[in-house]
């Protein structure tokens, strides 16, 4: 299993800022390793997030999105004591799903 993702959510001004820095070597299938050979792709397909269990964001990645990616987006409505729920599933059926509050 990957490591937990590291997630910062802030409240202000009627929103929060959410920064999620994700642990995924993101291989896009191209690069050879030492010996020559291709090394296979294994990257993140899908990223969800939910504040409250409501949905509020859905994203579809490919291969060209680099290793351990950083994501940041904003909340409209968020307030200070609302759950931020981050899930991504990779090309070979891994999930990772972390939660943080938003402060």
């Amino acid at each position: 299993m990957a490591d937990p993702m590291r997630i910062r959510a802030q409240a202000a001004g009627g929103k929060a800022t959410v920064r999620v820095l994700m642990s995924h070597e993101m291989e896009s299938g191209q690069r050879r390793d030492s010996a020559g050979k291709l090394v296979p792709a294994w990257f993140i397909q899908e990223v969800n997030v939910s504040l409250n269990g409501k949905p509020v964001l859905s994203a579809e990645w490919g291969p060209a999105v680099s290793k351990n990616p950083f994501l940041q987006f904003n909340i409209k409505g968020a307030k200070a004591g609302d759950k931020v729920s981050i899930t991504w599933k990779d090309n070979k059926g891994d999930t990772r799903t972390d939660e943080a509050t938003v402060s």
